[in-house]
């Protein structure tokens, strides 16, 4: 551990949190590194730490404090440092494990991808983590906003995002095309063109099932009943059907007594309705037509039955299979519309990486959009909190920008780390501003009624709020 990153000494009061054993111990006054962020970064930072600040004061009455530390990436480590991201920044998160950051620039043009992604894969902060709930009052799209309620576990290392690809027309193109088509391909009437760009979509066990504990350990600490696999497995079937597959197995292998798979939810609940029903019955129950079906594919099922109600009929049956965490999957496009119509089935989400990039937005897309929407990306050990939205380069310095995804994502962050007392603070102190209707422009435009805010007004009025809640307990 150093006592300077980027030439930024860190604070000579603050400790550092330490992880050993699964768990993290926070000391009173921990280091914690920020990045500001691109853009409108500059604005919703400022804002944000003065909220964290002040909940923090309040919740612990000076017992506590957050000893911040400025790391750099982005824009703003480029015309410093001639680095998109310095190492120092890298050491400092894992240094000091949690860390919280703005809105960052994609380089255009070589260079780093992207910087999120960069930072995600070199700390193996493998799980992305966005809850999606609605604030009473918020504009939305839809009618019932309040029946969306869900946490988004998405796989953060792995899928297209690996960016393993080759662009159309260079030798490592042809090179891996020859290759596929000479080798792979041959005699299954299947080729790559020529002029294709290239892309390699890796999907891993080990990646699938570290994803998956963590959402349902979340499911299980948090009092959450559905876990649900997102997945477009009927079309690939060898990576995001290998998702739901491992899925399913972590699930049985390692949460077996607090968990049933929605099959079995079927042969159980089958069961209990007719306790002389045989296993043939059973199984004609859970697969419509199976009269039809071919004699190898009947005793497919026929055993799964039989062995669902061998294994887990005494400890799962007789309506205990209720009282369990329910995991079932849903193919990705059908998530979609779901999610729309009926948002309130739902409760956990775990997905590869690219169909939770895209879930996490349509959920936003209904309680306030991404400017209400925080994210998480966590590793073992290590946390990394930050506003899901971007930069918004033209809005920069303007005072205008809604800063409620980084506050929020400020609340994991404090619950992450145990401050819970500073999390709800901060939570109750957004609510009731937005009940209020004093709102940055984004929502005020929707909200009949609403008085626009400042960025830097805003957080007044949240710090008021919070003021407020205290004053009431």
């Amino acid at each position: 551990m150093k006592n300077a990153y980027n030439g930024v000494t860190v604070p000579a009061d603050g400790r550092a949190i330490e992880y050993s054993g699964g768990e993290f111990r926070v000391p009173d006054r921990p280091v914690l590194p920020f990045i500001e962020g691109d853009g409108t970064g500059r604005d919703i930072w400022k804002a944000s730490r003065r909220v964290f600040d002040a909940a923090v004061e309040r919740a612990y009455g000076g017992k506590r404090k957050i000893a911040w530390l400025e790391v750099f990436a982005g824009e703003k480590s480029f015309n410093q440092f001639k680095e998109w991201l310095p190492q120092d920044t890298i050491e400092a998160i894992r240094d000091f494990r949690v860390a919280i950051k703005g809105p960052l620039t994609t380089p255009v043009g070589g260079g780093i991808r992207s910087l999120n992604v960069t930072l995600r894969q070199v700390l193996d902060l493998y799980a992305c983590v966005r809850p999606v709930r609605y604030f009473q009052g918020v504009p939305s799209p839809v009618r019932n906003p309040e029946r969306m309620n869900v946490v988004i576990f998405r796989e953060n290392t792995e899928d297209v995002y690996a960016g393993i690809e080759w662009k159309a027309g260079t030798p490592e193109a042809k090179k891996l095309i020859e290759f596929l088509n000479g080798e792979m391909l041959k005699g299954s009437g299947k080729q790559v063109r020529a002029d294709s760009g290239v892309g390699i979509k890796p999907i891993s066990a080990m990646g699938t099932k570290r994803l998956v504990r963590r959402a349902i350990q979340h499911a299980i600490e948090h009092g959450r009943k559905v876990v649900t696999l997102v997945h477009k497995g009927n079309i690939m079937k060898f990576t995001e059907g290998a998702f739901r597959d491992w899925g399913y197995e972590l699930a049985t292998q390692e949460f077996r007594a607090q968990i049933v798979t929605e099959r079995e939810s079927w042969i159980l609940g089958n069961q209990d309705r007719d306790a002389n029903l045989s296993v043939e019955g059973n199984a004609e129950m859970i697969e419509p037509g199976l009269d039809q079906a071919t004699e190898d594919f009947k005793k497919k099922i026929y055993a799964e039955v039989k062995q669902t109600l061998d294994a887990i009929s005494a400890t799962h049956g007789r309506g205990q299979w209720k009282q369990k965490i329910l995991i079932n999957d849903r193919i990705a496009d059908s998530v979609f519309q779901q999610v729309l119509m009926r948002a309130d089935e739902y409760q956990v989400f775990a997905t590869p990486n690219l169909n939770g990039d895209y879930l996490s937005d349509a959920c936003a897309a209904q309680v306030g959009g991404l400017g209400m929407a925080p994210g998480a990306n966590i590793g073992d050990g290590f946390g990394v909190f930050e506003a899901t939205h971007g930069t918004a380069p033209k809005y920069a310095d303007k005072d205008v920008i809604n800063p409620s995804s980084v506050m929020l994502s400020g609340v994991m962050m404090f619950d992450f780390m145990g401050w819970k007392e500073a999390a709800r603070l901060i939570e109750d102190g957004i609510a009731r501003t937005i009940q209020q209707k004093r709102v940055t422009y984004d929502l005020e435009r929707m909200m009949p009624g609403a008085t626009k805010l400042k960025t830097s007004e805003y957080a007044a009025a949240i710090i008021e709020n919070m003021q407020a809640t205290v004053a009431a307990d």
